[in-house]
């Protein structure tokens, strides 16, 4: 007598944004531009109904590089500078996970800085959040690569003497594909953002301005908002690399917020995918036969 076995449907799981919070109790500063931050990265995520076990994201040093700890996902916390290469490498090891690289302006454009250009070049499919505070805050508030010229902090007493980067016009003549900047207070854009640079299939940065209120001031929330430029108001075209690099050219480029340029290009996991159908197509190989190739 045989005996039917009938398997129960999977039940359909809805995530929210508490499922992507971990236990672990934040000790960023109260009023930090990085809660925002992370507030947009959990409804990012659940925007796309991500799967917290299907979700790496990976981080450098320095007061944003915690963030991960507070994400109930796979997370790791790298060494400075370094979260691009490492995000990298898990990517290329799992490609099914959606990872995520975080960081601040100090670890990103000054010690990480070499690692952007090649993560551009090589179309890596991960996305990049850079929380640029324009300060070392971690270290107690030195002057970064992207402070204004002239500002005070504990490492420029008389004023910074030195020109800021422009992380938008590095990135873009870089040749990241999609590009955007944030105000971490805007949580609604931002996560929106997020989760279309995760969707992206290719090398995302979203560079996010993200005040230390504790070595920058609690009045830059406000001048922020009040000086604050929504591109796609302004009618920009971010399919237009002329008009991309305009933006990131205007003297108010560091006040422009929203999706600044996208330009859709073959991933380095395409490519990969293509190598492998050549490689098959060619045949398969003993050992001995490839060691046959180096010998002399």
């Amino acid at each position: 007598m045989s005996v039917e076995t009938k398997v129960p449907e999977a039940a359909h799981t809805v995530f929210g944004v508490k499922d992507y919070k971990s236990d672990l109790k934040s000790i960023w500063c109260p009023g930090c531009g990085d809660f925002g931050v992370l507030n947009s990265v959990y409804r990012a995520l659940a925007k796309l109904q991500l799967p917290p076990e299907d979700v790496a994201i990976v981080s450098g040093i320095g007061c944003s590089s915690r963030l991960p700890g507070y994400v109930a996902t796979y997370g790791f916390n790298a060494i400075h500078g370094r979260a691009v290469p490492i995000a990298t490498g898990v990517k290329l090891a799992n490609p099914d996970l959606t990872v995520l690289a975080v960081g601040g302006d100090g670890d990103g454009f000054s010690i990480g800085g070499g690692h952007i250009p090649h993560g551009a070049r090589r179309n890596i499919d991960l996305t990049y959040v850079v929380m640029d505070n324009q300060v070392y805050g971690l270290t107690k508030g030195q002057y970064s690569p992207t402070t204004p010229m002239g500002d005070v902090s504990t490492s420029t007493t008389f004023g910074s003497i030195e020109q800021p980067l422009n992380p938008l016009f590095l990135c873009l003549s870089y040749g990241v594909g999609f590009l955007a900047q944030c105000f971490s207070s805007d949580t609604r854009m931002l996560s929106d953002v997020i989760a279309d640079g995760i969707q992206y299939p290719g090398f995302a940065v979203i560079n996010v301005i993200s005040p230390c209120p504790t070595f920058r001031g609690h009045d830059q929330f406000k001048q922020i908002k009040e000086m604050a430029v929504d591109l796609a108001e302004e009618g920009h075209d971010p399919s237009s690399f002329e008009s991309a690099v305009r933006v990131t050219r205007r003297p108010d480029h560091m006040n422009c917020f929203g999706l600044i340029y996208r330009e859709d290009k073959q991933s380095y996991h395409a490519g990969l995918a293509k190598i492998r159908e050549r490689s098959r197509a060619r045949g398969t190989y003993e050992p001995a036969d490839v060691l046959k190739q180096f010998e002399v």
